[in-house]
């Protein structure tokens, strides 16, 4: 009986060795997985980490560009309480000079452009748009066809302009529109005329409007842009004139006539439409642009409204920035935001 007893202890001890390396086994097994889970984990909590930063961020990119187009709204406001200001020696000019105003650490520039001051694609005669079209970036031929387009667009008749385009060119150029036959309501409605692109375009968008309703162009409240493109003027005048007239506003002195012009004295009329650009720059140099055309509203009908928005643009993508050297050349006067409540 002594055998089997022992063969059952020999036997005992051979079980209890696999016992301690299937424990010692799962073990650790059960290290490797509590290893893999911990390096899951941090992972998660990294990549949780990561993505809470990153809308963060972003949020706070939110906000601050909220903050800062909300500068630029205020900076319309005001150009409109300045354009009605008691004295005349401090309300603003519409000519193209750039006012300058802190808020803080955010700086805004406003630019007041006078619609009156720009080349009226309804009401030029082809002559001006002639001289206007002579130095776009096209051939001669097109800018023959663009003027004759133009003119047939606007005009009431289907008779063809020489070089134009009336009902038959624009079918046969396979487009689902003709002409209007009336004037053009807005100036990007000048993008649908035959032949005109996007390049033609973006050069003549800062000098036209439909807002001034007079064949010339009022010299008095031009940019140096837009006199540049008049026929009969000359550069050296036209560079004088435009240092002279920032001189007189920097001194609070009215504005000067334009010496010897070809053209006449268009003048602005009571209710002038104008274009406000209003930039803010934030300390770490983002931007936000907002753009207005506005007009005097009638106050017999709008007591609460002094001005109404005739267009209305935010961040638009081929305005030139008020915080370029050439721009910079133009600020005529520098606020911090309290002095214009004076």
């Amino acid at each position: 009986m002594s055998k089997p007893s022992h063969h059952y202890a020999a036997g005992s001890k051979i079980r209890r060795g696999e016992v301690k390396s299937s424990v010692s086994g799962y073990n650790g097994f059960a290290l490797v997985l509590v290893l893999w889970v911990m390096s899951l984990l941090t992972i998660m909590a990294g990549s949780f980490a990561l993505t809470m930063r990153r809308e963060s961020a972003i949020v706070s990119g939110i906000k601050d560009n909220a903050g800062i187009i909300a500068v630029a709204e205020a900076g319309i406001a005001m150009a409109e309480m300045m354009l009605m200001h008691p004295d005349q020696n401090k309300r603003w000019r519409t000519d193209g000079n750039i006012y300058e105003v802190a808020f803080g650490d955010t700086k805004a520039r406003i630019r007041l452009l006078s619609e009156t001051g720009k080349i009226d694609i309804n009401k030029a005669g082809q002559p001006l748009l002639q001289a206007m079209m002579a130095q776009a970036q096209v051939d001669e031929k097109q800018q023959a066809k663009l003027i004759g387009a133009i003119m047939d667009w606007r005009d009431q008749d289907d008779l063809l302009n020489i070089e134009g385009a009336e009902k038959k060119e624009y079918k046969d150029a396979g487009l689902k529109y003709q002409p209007r036959n009336k004037p053009f309501q807005t100036v990007d409605e000048l993008q649908m005329v035959l032949g005109m692109d996007e390049k033609v375009f973006n050069w003549l968008e800062p000098i036209i409007t439909v807002y001034s309703g007079q064949p010339q162009v009022n010299l008095k409240l031009a940019t140096a842009n837009v006199l540049n493109k008049l026929p009969g003027l000359d550069a050296d005048m036209i560079n004088t004139f435009i240092v002279n007239r920032l001189e007189s506003d920097k001194n609070d002195l009215p504005i000067p006539e334009f010496p010897g012009s070809v053209l006449g004295g268009a003048t602005a009329s009571p209710n002038e439409t104008v274009t406000i650009v209003s930039e803010v720059q934030a300390t770490d140099e983002t931007t936000a642009l907002v753009i207005a055309t506005v007009v005097k509203s009638d106050t017999a009908t709008a007591q609460s409204e002094p001005f109404k928005i005739l267009k209305y643009q935010r961040n638009p993508a081929n305005q030139e920035s008020l915080f370029t050297d050439s721009m910079s050349e133009l600020v005529a006067k520098q606020y911090v935001e309290p002095q214009l409540s004076d």
